[in-house]
């Protein structure tokens, strides 16, 4: 029985062979194999019916046609549907808003970069407070969104945005103040409060026209974590920007504040988020550039005028990214 099925299968191959039709004259393969097929008809070879070919499909499209659209289960079928179709919308929306916080929180950081090279630096710290005003009006939104939501299911559509908004935030505070943020101090920035001028009803009751409103957003530690680690690499810049404006000072400055940094991050270890561990490789690159950089500036500062420091550092920059990429 096992040797004819494969015989069975064999002629099959070849039923679309020019050849094969050559070779037995007139006879066709086709009915050969039909006549090897019928016999294991009756034995375990043969071929078997699926299960739903004993339901005609007239009765099956009949069982659809009675279907009562207003029974408690496609009732709550519905609702179901109704409840994922609001949750996806707005997860969309909470996608977009995010996309939204990324771009102007970037355009925060490119407009801090020119603090070292501004004659004015108060109006680029001003101005940027502005955008992040603006960034915060999104997040705002954001907070509106998940009013009576688990942050947490939304959590990934926001993540990006929040986690550039720290890097801006961060970035601004850093500059001012030359010293970190924590996450409380972005959590207070993250609380808005509004009125509802919508007017009530009864005119005869003495209460408030306007009643105040408050929603807030907090940043997880992941997030804030995230955010810091991206941090080091517009901290790295700024050290290479400022050398090429003539600052002496701040690579040194940088280089200590990045070790903090690193120190705290190598505390973590893979025992945090994955996010957190990947992070630290790209931590430990800005550091290598930045120590790289007081090198260069403490062994030869006095060698090469302060106009061509910035083009030996940033080849310096190159030849680290292809050891690192050779190794």
């Amino acid at each position: 029985m096992f040797f004819t099925e494969i015989f069975t299968i064999f002629q099959t191959s070849l039923l679309y062979s020019p050849a094969s039709n050559m070779l037995h004259g007139s006879e066709p393969v086709s009915l050969r194999i039909c006549t090897l097929q019928g016999q294991n008809l009756s034995g375990s070879g043969g071929f078997r019916k699926r299960k739903h070919d004993n339901f005609q499909h007239g009765q099956r499209k009949e069982e659809k046609e009675n279907v009562n659209p207003s029974s408690p289960l496609m009732t709550s079928f519905k609702s179901f549907q109704l409840e994922l179709d609001t949750r996806h919308d707005k997860y969309e929306r909470l996608v977009k808003l995010s996309r939204d916080i990324t771009i102007e929180s970037k355009r925060t950081i490119f407009l801090l970069h020119r603090f070292t090279s501004a004659p004015n630096g108060e109006e680029i710290l001003n101005e940027s407070e502005v955008k992040l005003d603006a960034v915060r009006r999104k997040i705002k939104q954001v907070a509106q969104e998940l009013i009576g939501e688990d942050m947490y299911q939304f959590h990934r559509a926001i993540s990006p945005g929040l986690q550039e908004y720290v890097e801006a935030a961060s970035f601004q505070y850093f500059i001012k103040t030359r010293s970190l943020i924590s996450v409380e101090e972005i959590n207070k920035q993250l609380i808005f409060t509004a009125e509802d001028r919508e007017e009530t009803t009864n005119t005869t009751s003495n209460s408030q026209d306007k009643q105040p409103h408050t929603w807030s957003l907090k940043v997880t530690p992941v997030d804030y974590l995230l955010g810091v680690a991206d941090l080091t690499g517009e901290l790295m810049r700024l050290c290479i920007s400022s050398v090429g404006n003539g600052d002496i000072d701040t690579p040194f400055e940088l280089s200590q504040f990045l070790r903090q940094i690193y120190d705290g991050f190598t505390f973590i270890g893979n025992t945090g988020p994955y996010e957190v561990s990947k992070k630290l490789y790209t931590l430990k690159q800005s550091l290598a550039k930045v120590e790289n950089a007081c090198y260069t500036l403490k062994v030869r500062g006095s060698e090469i005028p302060k106009h061509m420091l910035a083009d030996v550092f940033s080849s310096k920059a190159e030849l680290i990214d292809q050891e690192e990429g050779l190794s």
